[in-house]
């Protein structure tokens, strides 16, 4: 199996894991992330309904570096979750270790007044 392959495989499980234990509501839906060599998208899913609620992708926000342009879009995510009225959300980092983006992209979200 390609090294490549076994780090899907990986990830694949991390997710499967936190999915298992992690999931949002309307009161309290989940920021979901997902990490891709160019760009990181993240979005509020109510579970209950199967609909997303607010969606963000960094591809559409300034910023020199990539982790400067995931900061900007948790910012983003937040101010657009506020204008729904959402403050609380539960954090599911899709099977990502958190660090580097997917860190910069909580934080960012919780500069902008996002609570987990």
């Amino acid at each position: 199996m390609a090294i490549s392959m076994q780090k899907k495989e990986k990830r694949a499980r991390r997710h499967r894991r936190i999915r298992a234990i992690v999931s949002g509501t309307a009161a309290k839906p989940r920021l979901s992330v997902y990490r891709s060599v160019k760009a990181i998208t993240a979005q509020l899913v109510d579970d209950d309904a199967h609909a997303t609620l607010v969606a963000v992708t960094d591809l559409k926000v300034a910023g020199k570096t990539k982790t400067e342009r995931a900061k900007n879009a948790g910012m983003m995510l937040a101010k657009e979750a506020k204008a729904k009225k959402i403050s609380s959300v539960v954090f599911d980092r899709g099977g990502f270790i958190y660090t580097g983006r997917v860190k910069a992209l909580a934080e960012g979200a919780r500069e902008g007044g996002l609570l987990f």
